[in-house]
Protein backbone atom coordinates (compact mmCIF):
# COMPACT_ATOMS: atom_id res chain seq x y z
CA UNK A 1 0.00 0.00 0.00
CA UNK A 2 1.17 3.59 -0.73
CA UNK A 3 4.30 2.43 -2.84
CA UNK A 4 4.14 6.22 -3.97
CA UNK A 5 4.24 8.17 -0.38
CA UNK A 6 6.89 9.59 1.66
CA UNK A 7 8.78 6.45 4.13
CA UNK A 8 7.25 3.52 1.92
CA UNK A 9 10.65 1.79 2.51
CA UNK A 10 10.26 1.64 6.17
CA UNK A 11 6.66 0.15 6.02
CA UNK A 12 7.73 -2.38 3.53
CA UNK A 13 10.77 -3.08 5.59
CA UNK A 14 8.88 -3.41 8.48
CA UNK A 15 6.05 -5.77 6.78
CA UNK A 16 9.37 -8.28 5.84
CA UNK A 17 10.54 -8.72 9.49
CA UNK A 18 6.98 -9.39 10.33
CA UNK A 19 6.58 -11.75 8.02
CA UNK A 20 9.70 -13.68 8.64
CA UNK A 21 9.31 -13.38 12.40
CA UNK A 22 6.33 -15.57 11.65
CA UNK A 23 6.79 -17.57 9.15
CA UNK A 24 10.45 -18.78 9.98
CA UNK A 25 11.02 -22.43 9.36
CA UNK A 26 11.68 -22.73 13.00
CA UNK A 27 8.49 -21.73 13.91
CA UNK A 28 6.68 -24.40 11.91
CA UNK A 29 6.32 -26.86 14.87
CA UNK A 30 4.91 -24.22 17.00
CA UNK A 31 2.75 -23.49 14.06
CA UNK A 32 1.38 -26.42 13.39
CA UNK A 33 1.03 -27.07 17.24
CA UNK A 34 -1.38 -23.87 17.65
CA UNK A 35 -3.30 -25.07 14.45
CA UNK A 36 -4.15 -28.20 15.99
CA UNK A 37 -5.10 -26.80 18.89
CA UNK A 38 -7.42 -24.33 17.16
CA UNK A 39 -8.97 -27.15 15.17
CA UNK A 40 -9.13 -29.04 18.23
CA UNK A 41 -11.47 -26.20 20.11
CA UNK A 42 -13.29 -25.85 17.09
CA UNK A 43 -14.16 -29.47 16.34
CA UNK A 44 -15.25 -30.03 20.09
CA UNK A 45 -17.70 -26.93 20.08
CA UNK A 46 -18.94 -27.66 16.92
CA UNK A 47 -19.91 -31.94 18.01
CA UNK A 48 -20.53 -31.17 21.96
CA UNK A 49 -24.62 -31.68 23.12
CA UNK A 50 -26.22 -28.57 22.79
CA UNK A 51 -27.06 -28.67 26.47
CA UNK A 52 -23.33 -28.22 27.72
CA UNK A 53 -23.85 -24.95 26.60
CA UNK A 54 -26.39 -23.69 28.86
CA UNK A 55 -28.29 -21.74 26.01
CA UNK A 56 -32.05 -22.49 25.79
CA UNK A 57 -33.49 -23.55 22.16
CA UNK A 58 -29.63 -23.58 20.88
CA UNK A 59 -29.88 -24.93 17.35
CA UNK A 60 -27.03 -26.53 14.91
CA UNK A 61 -26.52 -23.40 13.27
CA UNK A 62 -25.80 -21.21 16.06
CA UNK A 63 -23.90 -23.76 17.50
CA UNK A 64 -22.14 -24.09 14.66
CA UNK A 65 -21.73 -20.11 15.12
CA UNK A 66 -20.07 -20.53 18.43
CA UNK A 67 -17.71 -22.67 17.20
CA UNK A 68 -17.05 -20.24 13.97
CA UNK A 69 -16.74 -17.71 16.64
CA UNK A 70 -14.31 -19.34 18.96
CA UNK A 71 -11.95 -20.21 15.55
CA UNK A 72 -12.33 -16.58 14.73
CA UNK A 73 -10.84 -15.70 18.59
CA UNK A 74 -8.25 -18.02 18.59
CA UNK A 75 -6.88 -17.61 15.37
CA UNK A 76 -6.63 -14.23 16.03
CA UNK A 77 -5.33 -14.11 19.34
CA UNK A 78 -2.42 -16.81 18.28
CA UNK A 79 -2.04 -15.00 14.98
CA UNK A 80 -1.56 -18.52 13.27
CA UNK A 81 -2.17 -16.77 9.79
CA UNK A 82 -2.67 -13.02 8.68
CA UNK A 83 -5.89 -11.98 10.52
CA UNK A 84 -7.38 -10.76 7.07
CA UNK A 85 -6.84 -14.55 6.15
CA UNK A 86 -9.03 -15.55 9.38
CA UNK A 87 -11.64 -13.35 8.24
CA UNK A 88 -11.54 -14.76 4.82
CA UNK A 89 -12.22 -18.44 6.54
CA UNK A 90 -14.64 -16.46 8.95
CA UNK A 91 -16.84 -15.79 6.44
CA UNK A 92 -16.17 -19.18 4.39
CA UNK A 93 -17.18 -21.80 6.99
CA UNK A 94 -20.53 -19.24 7.74
CA UNK A 95 -21.28 -19.45 4.14
CA UNK A 96 -20.93 -23.12 3.78
CA UNK A 97 -21.86 -24.70 6.85
CA UNK A 98 -24.64 -21.79 8.68
CA UNK A 99 -26.32 -20.00 5.09
CA UNK A 100 -28.76 -21.47 2.35
CA UNK A 101 -26.66 -21.34 0.11
CA UNK A 102 -24.25 -24.20 2.00
CA UNK A 103 -23.62 -27.56 2.10
CA UNK A 104 -27.17 -29.64 0.83
CA UNK A 105 -26.52 -32.37 3.59
CA UNK A 106 -25.35 -30.02 6.39
CA UNK A 107 -27.72 -27.00 6.03
CA UNK A 108 -31.43 -28.10 5.96
CA UNK A 109 -33.75 -25.91 7.81
CA UNK A 110 -35.48 -28.87 9.16
CA UNK A 111 -32.92 -30.47 10.91
CA UNK A 112 -30.09 -27.25 11.72
CA UNK A 113 -32.38 -24.45 12.47
CA UNK A 114 -32.89 -20.91 10.98
CA UNK A 115 -30.11 -20.61 8.45
CA UNK A 116 -28.18 -17.68 7.47
CA UNK A 117 -28.96 -15.69 4.28
CA UNK A 118 -25.89 -15.87 2.05
CA UNK A 119 -26.33 -12.89 0.14
CA UNK A 120 -26.32 -11.25 3.52
CA UNK A 121 -23.31 -12.80 4.79
CA UNK A 122 -21.57 -11.21 1.17
CA UNK A 123 -22.88 -8.20 1.65
CA UNK A 124 -20.81 -7.82 5.19
CA UNK A 125 -17.80 -6.93 2.52
CA UNK A 126 -19.93 -3.89 1.29
CA UNK A 127 -21.62 -2.82 4.28
CA UNK A 128 -21.57 0.93 4.29
CA UNK A 129 -18.94 1.39 7.04
CA UNK A 130 -16.44 -0.03 4.34
CA UNK A 131 -17.81 2.78 1.50
CA UNK A 132 -16.23 4.97 5.07
CA UNK A 133 -12.93 2.57 4.58
CA UNK A 134 -12.82 2.63 1.06
CA UNK A 135 -12.98 6.68 0.85
CA UNK A 136 -10.74 7.29 3.63
CA UNK A 137 -8.17 4.96 2.00
CA UNK A 138 -9.19 7.05 -1.87
CA UNK A 139 -8.35 10.15 0.12
CA UNK A 140 -4.91 8.94 1.23
CA UNK A 141 -3.82 7.86 -1.84
CA UNK A 142 -4.40 10.91 -4.02
CA UNK A 143 -3.24 13.30 -1.08
CA UNK A 144 0.24 11.17 -1.28
CA UNK A 145 -0.02 11.01 -5.17
CA UNK A 146 -0.18 15.06 -5.69
CA UNK A 147 2.54 15.95 -2.74
CA UNK A 148 -0.46 17.53 -0.70
CA UNK A 149 0.34 15.78 2.27
CA UNK A 150 4.39 16.57 2.03
CA UNK A 151 3.23 20.16 1.51
CA UNK A 152 0.95 20.34 4.19
CA UNK A 153 3.38 19.17 6.25
CA UNK A 154 5.82 21.59 5.51
CA UNK A 155 3.27 24.32 5.83
CA UNK A 156 1.88 23.64 9.03
CA UNK A 157 5.06 22.52 10.87
CA UNK A 158 6.35 26.05 10.00
CA UNK A 159 4.80 28.13 12.59
CA UNK A 160 6.45 25.89 15.19
CA UNK A 161 9.76 27.70 14.34
CA UNK A 162 13.18 26.63 15.17
CA UNK A 163 12.95 25.78 19.30
CA UNK A 164 13.23 22.32 19.90
CA UNK A 165 10.33 21.96 22.22
CA UNK A 166 8.37 23.75 19.51
CA UNK A 167 9.20 21.68 16.93
CA UNK A 168 7.97 18.21 18.72
CA UNK A 169 5.19 19.95 19.84
CA UNK A 170 4.80 20.78 15.94
CA UNK A 171 5.60 17.07 15.30
CA UNK A 172 2.89 16.07 17.35
CA UNK A 173 -0.08 18.06 16.43
CA UNK A 174 0.57 16.99 12.67
CA UNK A 175 0.86 13.55 13.08
CA UNK A 176 -1.76 13.76 15.05
CA UNK A 177 -3.73 15.43 12.67
CA UNK A 178 -2.66 13.62 10.04
CA UNK A 179 -3.56 10.34 11.28
CA UNK A 180 -7.51 11.33 12.36
CA UNK A 181 -7.45 10.90 7.78
CA UNK A 182 -4.54 9.06 6.41
CA UNK A 183 -3.79 5.57 7.80
CA UNK A 184 -1.70 5.71 10.96
CA UNK A 185 0.89 3.16 9.26
CA UNK A 186 1.33 5.43 6.30
CA UNK A 187 1.60 8.70 8.68
CA UNK A 188 4.35 7.04 10.96
CA UNK A 189 6.42 6.53 8.10
CA UNK A 190 6.17 9.39 6.32
CA UNK A 191 6.39 11.84 9.62
CA UNK A 192 9.53 9.92 10.70
CA UNK A 193 11.34 10.14 7.10
CA UNK A 194 10.62 14.07 7.58
CA UNK A 195 12.36 13.50 10.89
CA UNK A 196 15.76 12.02 9.47
CA UNK A 197 17.53 15.17 8.43
CA UNK A 198 16.56 16.29 12.15
CA UNK A 199 18.01 13.46 14.00
CA UNK A 200 21.49 14.19 12.08
CA UNK A 201 21.59 17.33 14.05
CA UNK A 202 20.92 16.57 17.46
CA UNK A 203 23.80 14.81 19.41
CA UNK A 204 23.79 11.61 20.11
CA UNK A 205 24.03 11.62 23.61
CA UNK A 206 21.14 13.85 24.24
CA UNK A 207 18.13 12.55 24.64
CA UNK A 208 16.05 14.54 22.07
CA UNK A 209 16.65 12.20 19.12
CA UNK A 210 14.34 9.54 21.79
CA UNK A 211 11.74 12.20 22.21
CA UNK A 212 10.85 12.69 18.63
CA UNK A 213 11.67 9.36 17.42
CA UNK A 214 8.80 8.48 20.26
CA UNK A 215 6.47 11.50 19.50
CA UNK A 216 5.68 9.88 15.95
CA UNK A 217 3.92 6.77 17.57
CA UNK A 218 2.26 7.81 20.42
CA UNK A 219 0.99 10.89 17.82
CA UNK A 220 -0.18 8.21 14.98
CA UNK A 221 -1.92 5.95 18.04
CA UNK A 222 -3.86 8.52 19.56
CA UNK A 223 -4.54 11.18 16.83
CA UNK A 224 -6.76 8.25 15.37
CA UNK A 225 -9.14 8.78 18.27
CA UNK A 226 -10.04 11.84 16.30
CA UNK A 227 -12.23 10.71 13.16
CA UNK A 228 -14.50 7.71 12.88
CA UNK A 229 -11.97 6.85 9.60
CA UNK A 230 -9.38 7.70 11.85
CA UNK A 231 -8.60 3.63 12.79
CA UNK A 232 -10.69 0.80 12.01
CA UNK A 233 -12.10 0.22 15.40
CA UNK A 234 -13.59 3.35 15.70
CA UNK A 235 -15.65 2.85 12.52
CA UNK A 236 -16.56 -1.25 13.80
CA UNK A 237 -17.71 0.82 16.99
CA UNK A 238 -19.86 3.17 14.69
CA UNK A 239 -21.36 0.30 12.44
CA UNK A 240 -22.61 -1.07 15.88
CA UNK A 241 -23.85 2.32 17.47
CA UNK A 242 -25.90 2.96 14.67
CA UNK A 243 -27.52 -0.08 13.12
CA UNK A 244 -30.73 0.56 11.84
CA UNK A 245 -31.87 -3.03 13.33
CA UNK A 246 -29.82 -2.54 16.41
CA UNK A 247 -28.99 0.24 18.77
CA UNK A 248 -29.72 3.01 15.91
CA UNK A 249 -28.19 6.19 17.30
CA UNK A 250 -27.56 8.14 14.22
CA UNK A 251 -24.51 9.38 15.51
CA UNK A 252 -23.04 11.16 12.97
CA UNK A 253 -19.15 11.99 11.56
CA UNK A 254 -19.44 15.79 13.08
CA UNK A 255 -20.53 14.52 16.42
CA UNK A 256 -17.72 12.19 16.83
CA UNK A 257 -14.71 15.04 15.64
CA UNK A 258 -16.55 17.26 18.41
CA UNK A 259 -16.28 14.83 21.35
CA UNK A 260 -13.13 13.23 20.66
CA UNK A 261 -11.35 15.96 19.04
CA UNK A 262 -10.78 18.14 22.33
CA UNK A 263 -9.31 14.62 23.65
CA UNK A 264 -6.79 14.09 21.34
CA UNK A 265 -5.51 18.08 21.42
CA UNK A 266 -5.30 17.50 25.70
CA UNK A 267 -3.83 14.08 25.15
CA UNK A 268 -1.40 15.67 22.47
CA UNK A 269 -0.68 18.13 24.79
CA UNK A 270 0.23 15.84 27.66
CA UNK A 271 2.21 13.43 25.42
CA UNK A 272 4.35 16.82 24.71
CA UNK A 273 4.93 17.43 28.18
CA UNK A 274 5.83 14.16 29.01
CA UNK A 275 8.14 13.84 26.59
CA UNK A 276 9.66 16.85 27.27
CA UNK A 277 10.08 15.98 30.96
CA UNK A 278 11.57 12.08 30.25
CA UNK A 279 13.62 12.40 27.68
CA UNK A 280 14.43 16.33 27.54
CA UNK A 281 16.30 18.23 24.99
CA UNK A 282 20.12 19.15 24.88
CA UNK A 283 20.17 21.31 22.25
CA UNK A 284 17.50 23.85 22.04
CA UNK A 285 17.22 24.71 18.56
CA UNK A 286 16.23 22.28 15.03
CA UNK A 287 16.46 23.86 11.92
CA UNK A 288 13.57 21.93 10.11
CA UNK A 289 14.10 21.05 6.23
CA UNK A 290 11.02 19.04 4.36
CA UNK A 291 11.93 17.46 1.04
CA UNK A 292 9.13 17.56 -1.54
CA UNK A 293 5.93 19.27 -2.06
CA UNK A 294 2.74 19.27 -4.00
CA UNK A 295 3.23 18.91 -7.78
CA UNK A 296 2.07 21.41 -10.22
CA UNK A 297 -1.29 20.73 -12.56
CA UNK A 298 -5.20 20.94 -12.44
CA UNK A 299 -5.18 17.08 -10.74
CA UNK A 300 -3.42 18.90 -7.55
CA UNK A 301 -6.07 21.25 -7.55
CA UNK A 302 -9.12 18.79 -7.72
CA UNK A 303 -7.55 16.73 -4.88
CA UNK A 304 -6.92 19.97 -2.51
CA UNK A 305 -11.03 21.19 -3.24
CA UNK A 306 -12.21 17.80 -3.25
CA UNK A 307 -10.33 16.76 0.33
CA UNK A 308 -11.65 19.69 2.11
CA UNK A 309 -15.06 19.45 0.43
CA UNK A 310 -15.45 16.08 1.56
CA UNK A 311 -13.86 16.77 5.22
CA UNK A 312 -16.95 19.90 5.21
CA UNK A 313 -19.52 17.37 3.86
CA UNK A 314 -18.52 14.82 7.00
CA UNK A 315 -18.43 17.64 9.70
CA UNK A 316 -21.78 18.80 8.15
CA UNK A 317 -23.78 15.61 8.26
CA UNK A 318 -26.19 16.86 10.21
CA UNK A 319 -26.92 19.79 8.21
CA UNK A 320 -27.15 18.60 4.53
CA UNK A 321 -28.63 14.97 5.61
CA UNK A 322 -25.86 13.16 3.83
CA UNK A 323 -24.38 10.67 6.20
CA UNK A 324 -20.65 9.46 6.38
CA UNK A 325 -21.20 6.48 4.53
CA UNK A 326 -22.09 8.03 1.36
CA UNK A 327 -19.96 11.59 1.66
CA UNK A 328 -17.04 8.77 1.86
CA UNK A 329 -18.00 7.98 -2.11
CA UNK A 330 -17.89 11.55 -3.37
CA UNK A 331 -13.92 11.82 -3.61
CA UNK A 332 -14.30 8.16 -5.12
CA UNK A 333 -16.34 9.35 -8.44
CA UNK A 334 -14.61 12.78 -8.14
CA UNK A 335 -10.80 11.05 -8.48
CA UNK A 336 -12.02 8.74 -10.38
CA UNK A 337 -13.77 10.67 -13.48
CA UNK A 338 -10.94 13.17 -13.52
CA UNK A 339 -8.24 10.57 -13.59
CA UNK A 340 -6.53 11.66 -10.25
CA UNK A 341 -6.69 7.76 -9.52
CA UNK A 342 -6.10 5.07 -12.04
CA UNK A 343 -6.96 1.18 -11.53
CA UNK A 344 -3.62 0.41 -10.70
CA UNK A 345 -3.90 3.31 -7.73
CA UNK A 346 -7.06 0.70 -6.49
CA UNK A 347 -4.23 -1.79 -5.80
CA UNK A 348 -2.95 0.42 -3.40
CA UNK A 349 -5.98 0.35 -0.96
CA UNK A 350 -5.46 -1.71 1.96
CA UNK A 351 -7.90 -4.45 1.10
CA UNK A 352 -6.26 -6.58 3.97
CA UNK A 353 -8.25 -4.31 6.90
CA UNK A 354 -11.13 -4.32 4.71
CA UNK A 355 -11.38 -8.29 4.53
CA UNK A 356 -10.14 -7.68 8.32
CA UNK A 357 -13.58 -5.69 9.34
CA UNK A 358 -15.69 -7.83 6.98
CA UNK A 359 -14.95 -11.26 9.05
CA UNK A 360 -15.65 -9.18 11.84
CA UNK A 361 -19.12 -7.85 10.46
CA UNK A 362 -19.83 -11.50 9.86
CA UNK A 363 -19.46 -12.83 12.96
CA UNK A 364 -21.97 -10.35 13.92
CA UNK A 365 -24.57 -10.78 11.51
CA UNK A 366 -24.27 -14.58 12.68
CA UNK A 367 -25.13 -13.55 16.00
CA UNK A 368 -28.00 -11.81 15.23
CA UNK A 369 -29.29 -13.49 12.27
CA UNK A 370 -28.93 -17.26 13.66
CA UNK A 371 -31.21 -16.16 16.58
CA UNK A 372 -28.05 -16.87 18.55
CA UNK A 373 -27.77 -13.74 20.68
CA UNK A 374 -31.38 -13.43 21.22
CA UNK A 375 -31.01 -17.04 22.34
CA UNK A 376 -28.59 -16.08 24.65
CA UNK A 377 -30.50 -12.92 25.94
CA UNK A 378 -32.97 -15.21 27.45
CA UNK A 379 -30.91 -17.57 28.63
CA UNK A 380 -27.92 -15.22 30.71
CA UNK A 381 -29.55 -12.14 33.17
CA UNK A 382 -27.40 -9.98 31.62
CA UNK A 383 -29.86 -7.38 33.42
CA UNK A 384 -28.26 -8.39 36.39
CA UNK A 385 -24.58 -7.93 35.40
CA UNK A 386 -23.00 -4.70 37.01
CA UNK A 387 -22.44 -1.85 34.54
CA UNK A 388 -19.33 -1.01 35.81
CA UNK A 389 -17.71 -4.46 35.68
CA UNK A 390 -19.20 -4.72 32.14
CA UNK A 391 -17.10 -1.62 31.30
CA UNK A 392 -13.89 -1.96 33.03
CA UNK A 393 -13.79 -5.70 32.09
CA UNK A 394 -14.37 -4.56 27.88
CA UNK A 395 -11.61 -2.21 28.31
CA UNK A 396 -9.29 -3.94 30.16
CA UNK A 397 -9.21 -7.07 28.11
CA UNK A 398 -9.43 -4.67 24.87
CA UNK A 399 -6.36 -2.97 25.93
CA UNK A 400 -4.72 -5.87 26.94
CA UNK A 401 -5.62 -8.00 23.56
CA UNK A 402 -4.97 -4.62 21.57
CA UNK A 403 -1.22 -5.06 22.93
CA UNK A 404 -0.09 -8.13 21.33
CA UNK A 405 -2.63 -8.45 18.28
CA UNK A 406 -4.36 -6.31 15.91
CA UNK A 407 -6.32 -4.06 17.60
CA UNK A 408 -9.24 -4.18 14.37
CA UNK A 409 -9.20 -7.71 15.22
CA UNK A 410 -9.81 -7.36 18.80
CA UNK A 411 -12.62 -4.81 18.10
CA UNK A 412 -13.80 -7.05 15.59
CA UNK A 413 -14.00 -9.32 18.31
CA UNK A 414 -15.67 -7.41 21.50
CA UNK A 415 -17.67 -4.89 19.45
CA UNK A 416 -20.80 -7.54 18.26
CA UNK A 417 -20.74 -9.32 21.24
CA UNK A 418 -21.08 -6.06 23.66
CA UNK A 419 -23.64 -4.61 20.94
CA UNK A 420 -25.63 -7.67 22.43
CA UNK A 421 -25.33 -7.71 26.16
CA UNK A 422 -25.87 -3.98 26.21
CA UNK A 423 -28.73 -4.54 24.42
CA UNK A 424 -29.64 -7.07 26.77
CA UNK A 425 -28.96 -4.93 29.73
CA UNK A 426 -30.80 -1.72 28.52
CA UNK A 427 -31.20 0.86 31.08
CA UNK A 428 -29.16 -0.38 33.69
CA UNK A 429 -26.12 0.84 31.95
CA UNK A 430 -27.33 4.54 32.19
CA UNK A 431 -24.99 4.96 35.57
CA UNK A 432 -22.31 4.69 33.22
CA UNK A 433 -23.40 6.72 29.99
CA UNK A 434 -25.36 4.03 28.42
CA UNK A 435 -23.99 1.57 25.65
CA UNK A 436 -22.05 4.19 24.08
CA UNK A 437 -19.51 4.59 26.86
CA UNK A 438 -18.84 0.98 26.29
CA UNK A 439 -18.41 0.68 22.76
CA UNK A 440 -16.92 3.85 22.08
CA UNK A 441 -14.76 2.53 25.41
CA UNK A 442 -13.45 0.36 23.38
CA UNK A 443 -12.15 1.63 20.16
CA UNK A 444 -10.59 4.17 22.41
CA UNK A 445 -8.89 1.30 24.52
CA UNK A 446 -7.73 -0.07 20.62
CA UNK A 447 -6.13 2.87 20.52
CA UNK A 448 -4.82 3.51 23.81
CA UNK A 449 -2.75 0.37 23.83
CA UNK A 450 0.99 1.32 22.55
CA UNK A 451 3.39 -0.69 25.10
CA UNK A 452 5.05 -2.98 22.76
CA UNK A 453 6.94 -2.33 20.06
CA UNK A 454 4.17 -4.95 18.13
CA UNK A 455 1.71 -3.36 19.96
CA UNK A 456 0.89 -1.17 16.38
CA UNK A 457 2.79 -0.33 13.35
CA UNK A 458 3.75 3.04 14.39
CA UNK A 459 5.30 1.71 17.25
CA UNK A 460 7.51 -1.06 15.26
CA UNK A 461 8.13 1.66 12.71
CA UNK A 462 10.20 3.88 15.54
CA UNK A 463 11.80 1.21 17.49
CA UNK A 464 12.79 0.19 13.95
CA UNK A 465 15.10 3.38 14.24
CA UNK A 466 17.41 1.97 16.38
CA UNK A 467 16.83 5.29 18.56
CA UNK A 468 14.51 3.55 21.04
CA UNK A 469 14.67 1.16 23.02
CA UNK A 470 11.69 -0.91 24.52
CA UNK A 471 11.98 0.27 28.33
CA UNK A 472 11.92 3.74 26.59
CA UNK A 473 8.89 2.96 24.62
CA UNK A 474 6.80 0.87 27.26
CA UNK A 475 7.22 3.61 29.75
CA UNK A 476 5.50 6.32 27.65
CA UNK A 477 3.34 3.75 26.03
CA UNK A 478 1.93 2.77 29.91
CA UNK A 479 1.88 5.95 30.89
CA UNK A 480 -0.09 7.72 27.69
CA UNK A 481 -2.43 4.51 27.79
CA UNK A 482 -3.22 4.90 31.04
CA UNK A 483 -4.09 8.06 31.03
CA UNK A 484 -5.84 8.16 27.47
CA UNK A 485 -8.29 5.50 29.02
CA UNK A 486 -8.91 7.63 31.90
CA UNK A 487 -9.51 10.54 30.29
CA UNK A 488 -11.28 9.01 27.70
CA UNK A 489 -14.17 6.79 29.82
CA UNK A 490 -14.45 10.06 31.75
CA UNK A 491 -15.85 12.32 28.96
CA UNK A 492 -17.80 8.83 27.74
CA UNK A 493 -18.93 8.67 30.86
CA UNK A 494 -19.85 12.77 30.98
CA UNK A 495 -21.60 12.58 27.77
CA UNK A 496 -23.64 9.77 28.24
CA UNK A 497 -25.13 10.70 31.65
CA UNK A 498 -25.60 14.39 30.15
CA UNK A 499 -27.23 12.38 26.92
CA UNK A 500 -25.28 14.69 24.42
CA UNK A 501 -25.49 12.04 22.08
Amino acid sequence: MFHSFHGFHLVEAYHEARHLRKYHPSNFTVKVAKIAFVLFVMLLLWNMPSEWFGIKNLTVVQQRIIAIFAFATLMWILEVVSSWATSVAIIGLMLLFTSDSGLKWMCNPDEVGQLLSYKAVMATFADPVIMLFIGGFILAIAATKTGLDAQLAKVLLKPFGTKSENVLLGFLLITGLFSMFVSNTATAAMMLTFLTPVFRQLPPEGKGRISLALSIPVAANLGGMGTPIGTPPNTIALKYLNDPEGLNMGLGFGQWMLFMLPLVLLLLLIGWRLLLWMFPFTQKTIELKIDGGIKSGWHSKVVIVTFFVTVALWLLDTVTGINSYTVALVPFVVFALTGVINKRDLEEINWSVIWMVAGGFALGYGLNASGLAANAVESIPFGQFSPLLILLLSGLICYGLSNFISNSATAALLMPILAFVCGAMGDTLAPIGGTSTVLIGIAIAASSAMVLPISTPPNALAYATNLVQQKDMSKIGLIMGIISMGLGYGLLYFIGTMHLI
